[in-house]
Parts: structure tokens; C-alpha cells; sequence
């Protein structure tokens, strides 16, 4: 897969930029980077700060899959962001954090915002390489804090859309299977609570599976089992 870099100095959010361009045809693989943006968002609507030095950026992709199944390629977006960045750090511990983090020595380095329509998809992606922004829902680092191998912010850029383009091939051709089992060798597993979006509560359980569909597996203290499709997980 072929992708076309577009970087701007400042924007609002990298994710509306692509997004604008989704509406009037663009084709897939456009990338916008943005050096500040102002209004950057995470999932749920929350900000997120994109600091000094490190990489911000929206992909423009068109999946082949069902609609239904487009919630997936998160995943598969965390799985490429993990195998680049066991080239920066290869002595560190690099897991995925259900649904759309990754950490570093158990910290979050970066993290993923899908957004769709009718006919696209957009993936924004933030990767924290020199700062390490103020976090009051979870510990967070940056390559440098972590001893990575630092380089330029093109060049880490250049490698992680390469993972991405392998693993979107490869769920365009084999479906969810091949990612779900990829993501799972490096999940981060063991006891967790799962802060629900729609209800103020908590569920305390274990990590059980990734089902079919990216839903969270957890187990009970009484025993059973719940599906979860949405939430925040803390250790």
C-alpha cells in the first residue's frame, strides 16, 4: 500500500483533516501529520495533548471488510505501532492494552482514535517520542524517557505506516483471525477493572479472551463470564 504524506504545521486535529478530504473522495493511504495540533481528541471525546517532538497523524483508509468489522482495525493498528516499536526499544516490555493502547514498561506511549462513515475509515495515531504528556487516568512515557533508539520523527513515521500498510494487507485478505491472534501474544493480560462508559461503575474481573468481534472476555469472581464491547481498562 502506497501512502501520500501531507504534513501541516497546526491544525485542530489531524483526524478532522482527513476526514474532510474522506468526504470529497480521497483516495486511500492519504496521511496528514500535524507538528501542533490544537484540539486533538482519545477516544470518547477526551483531549489529547500533542506535545514538542512528538507524532501526531491521521490515516485515510477505505477497508474492503464489512462496516461491521471496521472497529477491529484498531487492533490491527496497534499490533503494527507494537512491532515498530520493538525496533526503537527492543529491551523493553511492549504490550497492547484492550482496546486501543500501547505501553512501554507498562506505561502508555500511544494511542489510536478510529472514526468512520458511510464509505471510510480514519485512524489517528499518536505516539509520544520526546515528551511524555500529564496523564490523571494512566501512568504514560516517551521513547526518550524509555532508552529507545530515538530518530527522526520521519523516519519512525516511514516505519510505522510500513507495519501498517503489512498488517492492513494482511486482515484485508485473511480477516480478523490473524491480527486477533497477534494482538493476544502481546496483551496485556491478568486481574483488571473495566470502567464502563454507559453506566458509573467498575467491573473487576480477569482477562479471559479477545472474542471474534474485539470484545473483552472477562472473568467474574463469581465464576461467570461478560462480554465487554466499550470501556476503560485499568491495572
Amino acid at each position: 500500500m502506497k501512502f501520500d504524506i501531507r504534513r501541516l504545521d497546526k491544525t485542530t486535529s489531524t483526524n478532522d483533516e482527513v476526514k474532510k478530504v474522506a468526504l470529497s473522495g480521497a483516495p486511500e493511504g492519504l496521511v496528514i501529520r500535524a507538528l501542533v495540533q490544537t484540539s486533538g481528541r482519545g477516544s470518547r471525546g477526551r483531549g489529547w495533548q500533542s506535545l514538542s517532538g512528538n507524532l501526531a497523524f491521521s490515516v485515510l483508509l477505505r477497508p474492503p471488510l464489512p462496516v461491521a468489522a471496521w472497529g477491529c482495525y484498531s487492533f490491527m493498528a496497534s499490533v503494527a505501532v507494537g512491532d515498530m516499536l520493538r525496533k526503537c526499544a527492543p529491551d523493553a516490555a511492549i504490550e497492547l492494552k484492550w482496546p486501543n493502547d500501547v505501553l512501554v514498561n507498562g506505561k502508555k506511549i500511544c494511542g489510536i482514535l478510529l472514526e468512520a462513515g458511510p464509505e471510510w475509515l480514519v485512524i489517528g495515531i499518536g505516539l509520544n517520542v520526546k515528551e511524555t504528556p500529564k496523564s490523571p487516568r494512566y501512568p504514560a512515557t516517551c521513547l526518550l524517557a524509555e532508552n529507545a533508539k530515538l530518530r527522526p520523527a520521519e523516519d519512525i513515521l516511514s516505519d510505522l505506516l510500513k507495519s501498517l500498510g503489512i498488517w492492513y494487507g494482511k486482515m484485508n485478505r485473511e480477516g480478523f483471525a490473524p491480527v486477533r491472534a497477534a494482538w493476544l501474544m502481546r496483551a496485556r493480560k491478568g486481574i483488571m477493572h473495566v470502567r464502563l462508559p454507559s453506566e458509573e461503575r467498575e467491573i473487576h474481573g480477569e482477562f479471559i479472551d479477545l472474542d471474534a468481534d474485539g470484545n473483552l472476555r472477562l472473568g467474574l469472581p463469581d465464576g461467570t463470564e461478560t462480554r465487554i464491547s466499550a470501556g476503560d481498562v485499568f491495572f
